[in-house]
Order: structure tokens, then C-alpha cells, then sequence
């Protein structure tokens, strides 16, 4: 026994005081081919330090062998240090029996870096040098994957699918087209992937996938089959909540998106953007209660989200709660954080209470924005001349008119001044 075998033998057992010792005497004794093939070993292990330590030695008693310095950039790169990882790396030569592998590993860490120009450029470099072969096709391809480059992703996949390649490190080739295809809205072309994955295969993404391009598709039916199936088997996967809601909604099946929703509610409960989903839903379902308390359940976790708050404020407006939209909306009306459309909520609100200076005060502001706006002008003209400003309600009519010029109520109106 080797005491490179030694020190994993002692290493295994949990003796960490011998495996040092026979760490040592491994690295005075065993051959460079042996201290390798522990180093590699160690480092998948975790024990960085110890393979580095070969690696150094190794180098050190032959400084021609570049796969002392990929290795040492990785653990460069994994230990974030980036100048020593480029140092060691732009050592190789391009002759070098490892250059190729140092192109993937540059490539990898300029993209750690989002340095994505340079990333493709290494990658393209090793595709020119290496056009057939899988590994290199199957790294530009990931690259442009991640990067949400999918048409330029499915151009690499397809190449590797021509080759006989379905799978690389442990990466279903298949699965990637298929997500790939839906993420550019080739739903047809997506399903016709995604539907040759053996249900063995398909883990909860490739699953949410597929149910999502059905939905696409508008085939609820099996949309809903998929993501029922997901449901049973992640309950935990929470994109999948909204996905099956919108497809019962579609199936008019209202009551089970309802259901749907408050089970995701129970999984995510500080997703703001699921709590307006559930309004939503709760809307379509005509539980009052429920909207309101949604909505406002949703505010407490992000008072600033925009939907949120523009979705309530309609909601009080339509339900004539309009000191529900001033205690809403004023505060950010004070931190001028309101847009025009909710000033004009505001304003509405002011207005039906007879809070007549803060309603003009709302209604102009609002007018910049919203001159084009025919409710917006019918209702302000309607204020105005309520409150006894003919002339600026005669301007709004006018500005209306031009817009809607057969509203008669508008155009009589304009026949009275």
C-alpha cells in the first residue's frame, strides 16, 4: 500500500492526526503519478489545502506540466483569488497539451466576473481549435444558456443531439432544448422536446416546464394534469401555485384556483406577488373579503409594490370606501410617490367627501398626465363645474370633445356655457 492509499485509508477512518502523518510521508515518498492521483481525490473531498500542496510540489519539480497550473487556478478561482487563477492560466501555452482545458476554465471564471464578452471568446476560441468535440459544443452551448441566449443555445444543443449526445455532465440535452424552446415561444417545439423525457427523468423543473408550455399552448387540460402531478410530489415548489391557478381559471374551474392559491399562500406566505395573485383569483371568485384582506395582507410584506397598492385603491374606489383610498393614498401622496392614475384615485376620493381644495389641487396634477385620458377629462370637467370653475371645466369638455365628439351629455354641457 502507497501512503497516499495509507492516508486515505486513515482519512476514511477519521483519524485526522495519522492521516497527516501519512500525508507527509506521501508527499516525501509516492510518485508524482500516485501524489496526483491523491490530490485529485482530496480535492473532491474538500481538503483544498492538501491537494493544493501536491500541486505546488508537483510544479515545482516540473514546471512544463500545465496540469499542475489548471489545477491550482481552480483552486485560485475557489478561493476568489482571480489575478493568481489568471496568472497560472495565461502561463499555457497554446501548443500545450492543456490549453483547451485552460480556455474552459478562463471561460468559466470570466463569467464568475460577468466579463461575458471576453467568457465567449475563450469558448469560441476552444470550438475553432476543438469543432468536434462534445465537451467544448456542450460549454458554449451552457454558456449561452445561462446567459439567456437561447436561440444561439438551441443552435449548440442540436449539435450535440446530431452527434448522438442526449446527456453530458449529468445535463439532459433534451430537456435543455425543450426549456430553451419555450423561453424563445416556440411552445410547439418545446413540447415536442419536453414530451420525450422519461418520467424517471423528469425532476420538478423539467415537469413545471413542460406544464407551463401546455399552458402556453392552451391546452389547460393537460397543463393542469402536469402540474397536479407536481403538486403531489413537490408541494413545495412554489412557481407552480400561480401556474396551476391561471390554468383552472382558464378551465373555468374558479373555485379549485381559488384552493390553489391559498395552499401556495401556505408554502410562500412572504411572496407579495402571490398575495396578489390570490386577490386576483379571490376577485374572480366575487369573495369580497378575501380581496381586501389579500391586498392588504400583500402591503404589509412590501408597502411600496405598485400593484398592490393600485389594486386596492380601485377596489375601495369601486366599492365606494373612499376614506379607505385617502388614509391609502395620502401618505404617498406626501412623499410624492404617487403616479398620475392613482392622483386621480385620490382626487376622486377627495372629491366624493367634499374635500374640494385637496380634489383640485389633485385633479390638476393629475391633468398633466392624463390629457388624453377621456374618463379622466369627463370626470374632472363634471367636478368643476360642480364646484363652480366653468371656465377650467369648459376647457376640459373641450379637450374631451375632441377625443369623444358624439358624447352628447358632454356636448350639451358644452351648450349650456
Amino acid at each position: 500500500m502507497s501512503y497516499s492509499e495509507e492516508s486515505l485509508d486513515k482519512l476514511e477512518s477519521g483519524n485526522l492526526e495519522e492521516f497527516e502523518n501519512s500525508f507527509k510521508k506521501a508527499l516525501d515518498n509516492d510518485t508524482p503519478e500516485i501524489l496526483y492521483s491523491l490530490a485529485e481525490e482530496l480535492y473532491s473531498l474538500g481538503f483544498t489545502s492538501h491537494a493544493k500542496r501536491i500541486y505546488e510540489q508537483g510544479l515545482k519539480n516540473d514546471p512544463d506540466e500545465d496540469v499542475y497550473k489548471i489545477n491550482l487556478a481552480e483552486i485560485a478561482i475557489d478561493d476568489d483569488d482571480i489575478d493568481t487563477a489568471i496568472n497560472f492560466l495565461s502561463d499555457i501555452n497554446k501548443n500545450s497539451d492543456e490549453y483547451l482545458r485552460a480556455l474552459l476554465v478562463m471561460a468559466d471564471l470570466y463569467q464568475t466576473q460577468e466579463l461575458f464578452e471576453v467568457s465567449e471568446q475563450k469558448l469560441l476560441e476552444a470550438y475553432r481549435i476543438a469543432p468536434d468535440e462534445p465537451v467544448i459544443t456542450f460549454a458554449l452551448a451552457e454558456f449561452y444558456y445561462s446567459t439567456r441566449n437561447y436561440r444561439k443555445a438551441i443552435a449548440e444543443y442540436l449539435k450535440l443531439i446530431r452527434q448522438g449526445v442526449t446527456s453530458l455532465s449529468s445535463v439532459n440535452i433534451v430537456e435543455r432544448l425543450g426549456v430553451s424552446y419555450a423561453e424563445i415561444g416556440q411552445f410547439e417545439n418545446a413540447v415536442g422536446y419536453l414530451d420525450q423525457i422519461k418520467q424517471v427523468d423528469m425532476n420538478s423543473d423539467v415537469k413545471f416546464e413542460l406544464g407551463f408550455t401546455y399552458l402556453k399552448l392552451k391546452d389547460y387540460k393537460k397543463a393542469i394534469g402536469v402540474f397536479e402531478d407536481l403538486l403531489e410530489n413537490d408541494p413545495n415548489y412554489t412557481s407552480l401555485y400561480p401556474a396551476l391557478a391561471d390554468a383552472y381559471i382558464e378551465d373555468n374551474q374558479v373555485d379549485k384556483a381559488l384552493v390553489t392559491i391559498q395552499e401556495g399562500l401556505s408554502v410562500d406566505q412572504y411572496n407579495e406577488k402571490l398575495w396578489l395573485k390570490a386577490a386576483k383569483i379571490a376577485n374572480r371568485a366575487s369573495n369580497d373579503q378575501l380581496v381586501t384582506e389579500y391586498l392588504i395582507k400583500g402591503l404589509e410584506i412590501d408597502p411600496e409594490n405598485y400593484e398592490l397598492i393600485s389594486m386596492l385603491a380601485d377596489w375601495y374606489i369601486n366599492n365606494n370606501q373612499y376614506q379607505e383610498v385617502i388614509d391609502l393614498l395620502t401618505p404617498l401622496n406626501d412623499e410624492n410617490s404617487l403616479d398620475s392614475i392613482l392622483k386621480w384615485n385620490l382626487a376622486s376620493a377627495n372629491a366624493e367627501l367634499g374635500n374640494i381644495n385637496e380634489a383640485v389641487q389633485l385633479y390638476q396634477q393629475a391633468e398633466n398626465e392624463l390629457v388624453e385620458e377621456p374618463d379622466f377629462l369627463k370626470e374632472s370637467a363634471l367636478f368643476f363645474r360642480e364646484v363652480g370653475d366653468v371656465q377650467k371645466s369648459n376647457q376640459l369638455v373641450k379637450l374631451y370633445l375632441q377625443i369623444v365628439p358624439n358624447d352628447f351629455e358632454m356636448n350639451s354641457l358644452l351648450d349650456d356655457y
